[in-house]
């Protein structure tokens, strides 16, 4: 009886759950993100010239400071933190801003601009409110579905062996993507049970055997690895650019509004309610001072991972303990280096068969959420010209060549910033009764 009881507590948020039975749902949600968290680091590093040396030391202070934000959530500080089971990670969003400020004005810039933009994010959440009045429901939608869109490219690039990698799109990678989709498949459909919703985690050791069976797995970067190290803090010297804090504290206006769609699609998802304010300012509030926090671990700014999102909306576990097992795996994985060096042998083809169907059920919630708002004249004209104005130009990046670079860096290639800006700007104009009246 304890037994069943013990499981369905992963599916209440507060409920109680041996550690041992914690460990498989939580090591699934680290596993989910491992890649993503830290592939913002090498490219970033590789833009600003890092060395090898700089960039391992970023990546273990990313799964520390991943899993101190994790925590945050789960068990809020004050008003710091939304108290759902939301896993946190270095974002994507600032990638392409943070290659060009790295360039132009070096990494200590970029570590400046996120401390005080964070800290910008951070007060947005404490005293948000008029903030989450502007960001009316249809914009959050809007936003969330353009977040699942913008993901699937990155899930592709997964599947087919990783972006610039010389063997992409080869049959090896093709046989591992689509091996670790169908376990994942398999695995659902007739696992029995709690089990079934293991079926990423099966499909990532699956995958990963096959792939160390095919030679595909290099353990080279293992040697030579310290078994244990504590991070180092203020890693570089800070420096403060106006032209720098500017770009990244509008891309953090950007990411809150991430933010708040994927808090709402986990209340939704996962919870089966809608999301309340307080939840809302919390996640927003962890979401900027942790950003702060990480800049002091030399870090980029850290966000809500909609890859985990999308694990909770499969799953249903929510359970807050559980996801805190995750967090403190990743502190581990910090700590000793050794163990984050060997998740990172991961081939990306295999992660790219578990989160390709992850990111698809994103754009559902997404579109979900845009059903729940009602399919109003307004709400239609909002969600269809934001989604398609953003995906659509920033498809064809070559229209923003007129504009000034810092236009171009922000959104030129960011769907989810223009789909963001144009949604606000129709929220604020358009009437609020554009309903067709019949004589």
């Amino acid at each position: 009886m304890n037994h069943t009881t013990d499981i369905k507590n992963i599916y209440n948020l507060d409920g109680k759950v041996p550690v041992a039975k914690a460990v498989p749902f939580g090591l699934q949600h680290i596993l989910a993100m491992f890649v993503a968290n830290i592939a913002p680091i090498f490219i970033v590093a590789g833009a600003c010239g890092l060395s090898e040396k700089d960039t391992a030391m970023l990546i273990q202070n990313a799964m520390i400071i991943a899993g101190i934000g994790t925590l945050v959530q789960l068990f809020p500080l004050w008003k710091v933190g939304s108290g759902l089971p939301i896993v946190m990670g270095i974002s994507f969003t600032f990638v392409s801003v943070c290659c060009y400020i790295g360039a132009t004005y070096g990494y200590g810039a970029i570590m400046g601009a996120v401390l005080i933009g964070g800290f910008v994010e951070g007060l947005l959440g404490l005293f948000g409110k008029y903030w989450l009045k502007l960001i009316q429901p249809i914009v959050a939608a809007s936003v969330v579905t353009a977040i699942g869109f913008s993901l699937l490219s990155v899930g592709a690039s997964s599947f087919g062996g990783g972006s610039g990698s010389e063997q992409f799109g080869s049959y090896e990678n093709w046989i591992l993507g689509g091996i670790t989709l169908l376990v994942c498949i398999l695995f659902s459909i007739f696992a029995k049970g709690y089990l079934k919703q293991l079926s990423v985690l099966a499909g990532l050791i699956v995958g990963y055997i096959v792939a160390v069976c095919m030679g595909q797995v290099d353990f080279t970067s293992l040697q030579g690895t310290a078994v244990v190290s504590l991070p180092r803090l203020f890693p570089f010297h800070m420096e403060f650019n106006a032209n720098a804090i500017i770009s990244i504290t509008l891309i953090f206006l950007v990411s809150a509004t991430e933010t708040i769609g994927d808090t709402s699609a986990l209340a939704q998802t996962g919870l089966g309610r809608e999301v309340t304010a307080k939840e809302t300012k919390g996640s927003l509030a962890c979401d900027g001072f942790v950003s702060s926090l990480s800049s002091v671990f030399g870090c980029l700014p850290i966000t809500s991972f909609s890859q985990n999102i999308g694990l909770v909306a499969m799953t249903k576990v929510v359970n807050r303990y559980v996801i805190a097992t995750g967090a403190g795996i990743m502190i581990l994985a910090g700590i000793f280096p050794i163990f984050g060096a060997v998740l990172a042998t991961l081939p990306d083809a295999v992660l790219g068969g578990c989160t390709i169907m992850m990111f698809g059920t994103i754009v559902i919630s997404g579109l979900q959420m845009i059903g729940n708002c009602g399919f109003t004249q307004r709400n239609i004209t909002i969600a269809a010209l934001s989604l398609s104005v953003g995906i659509g130009f920033t498809q064809v990046p070559e229209i923003f060549a007129y504009f000034p670079q810092i236009v171009q860096t922000v959104f030129a290639e960011n769907c989810v910033a223009v789909v963001f800006i144009v949604a606000i700007i129709l929220n604020l104009v358009l009437p609020k009764d554009m309903e067709a009246h019949h004589e």
